[in-house]
């Protein structure tokens, strides 16, 4: 099968942000594509998943603010092409559509990376909607934080690299992890609760538990405490949350 170059619409006005939709149904990827289109922003479409790799790995890093993903697509699913890129990305936010919508693809689907997920069909006014939500949060964070290195003791996050260091050693952080890691250092000695940790960095429409905070953080603890059954810089607020030194 020969595939397409990717198309580009052009923003009617001045483009602040610039979003990849990968979806293989033509009505839904040009209906989907002019409605960014009319809302300023700069959209490249694609139909499947090779393409998708091919336009995500020749572009350099964090060039697109935020992806609409299909999760059924020819070649390379929207599961694999996310959990992919959190591999190397944990900036850039993805939001999955699919036609599937049991609760374990839903989870599984914000389990891979996925920042948000709506189930087809869908009215292109709430995706809308809820792309400019997950954007402006995004926003909002990069312009909380100009700093491009947070060190605390022996370890060392660095903002612009997305990776953490310990005594000057690369740790492997999946993406929810170093997001969780660099909120709490963002907010050092300040105490935030599971429901502002699962806000920040599941969003506002994570139908989770707050259980799986305390789980990210249990991972985080192995890797960058000394002895994680008593841990010195992650420390935990019986009944409330978590609070970093």
């Amino acid at each position: 099968m020969t595939v397409a170059p990717p198309k580009v619409i052009p923003p009617q006005s001045l483009k602040v942000f610039r979003l990849l939709v990968v979806e293989d149904d033509d009505a839904i990827r040009e209906t989907i594509g002019e409605a960014l289109c009319a809302e300023g922003f700069e959209t490249i479409l694609c139909g499947d998943g090779f393409e998708a790799v091919s336009i995500l790995t020749s572009q350099p890093r964090h060039k697109f603010d935020l992806i609409i993903l299909d999760v059924m697509l020819p070649g390379i699913g929207g599961l694999d092409i996310c959990r992919r890129l959190r591999e190397f990305d944990p900036k850039t936010r993805i939001f999955m559509i699919s036609a599937r919508d049991n609760e374990i693809d839903r989870v599984l689907g914000l389990e891979v990376g996925a920042d948000d997920y709506l189930v087809k069909p869908f009215s292109v006014r709430e995706l809308v909607a809820r792309c400019r939500a997950q954007l402006r949060r995004y926003q909002e964070r990069s312009d909380d934080s100009n700093a491009k290195m947070i060190e605390y003791g022996n370890l060392c996050l660095y903002i612009e690299e997305c990776r953490v260091t310990k005594d000057g050693k690369d740790l492997s952080l999946a993406p929810k992890e170093y997001k969780i890691l660099k909120l709490l250092l963002e907010h050092p000695r300040q105490v935030l609760s599971r429901d502002q940790i699962l806000e920040r960095i599941w969003g506002d429409d994570y139908f989770g538990d707050t259980k799986t905070v305390d789980v990210h953080i249990r991972w985080i603890r192995e890797k960058i405490e000394q002895d994680p059954s008593s841990p010195q810089c992650i420390h935990t607020v019986r009944g409330f949350g978590y609070r970093f030194g």
